[in-house]
């Protein structure tokens, strides 16, 4: 399935519109992880647990968007828009959404 930011696909036409689609990853940080991210940031460089657990997030939401682009029939999701956040207390959890349109290219 083509994955893309843009609004539509260089050499396919989009015949068909399906609307809407989206994924979500919400994350949790454990406290272990978030000692040793904090020591990393007091010595410098930069943190490869964050960043992978930033890509585990990154990598669902945009598996729950395809799936849920299919499921509609789709074959391409354009207009791809990535959001990240940080919920619940004290900053602990860690969401990524992907959304965009569902659409049939040929």
């Amino acid at each position: 399935m083509i994955v893309t930011t843009t609004p539509s696909v260089e050499g396919k036409r989009i015949t068909k519109y399906h609307g809407v689609v989206a994924g979500e990853a919400i994350l949790g940080a454990n406290l272990f992880k978030d000692l040793f991210a904090g020591i990393r940031d007091l010595v410098g460089g930069r943190s490869a647990t964050y960043e992978r657990e930033l890509q585990k997030a990154r990598d669902i939401a945009i598996a729950e968007l395809q799936q849920r682009a299919q499921e509609l029939g789709a074959n391409a999701v354009v207009g791809v828009d990535l959001d990240y956040e940080v919920l619940g207390q004290g900053n602990g959890m860690l969401m990524v959404s992907a959304s965009g349109t569902a659409v049939v290219v040929e």
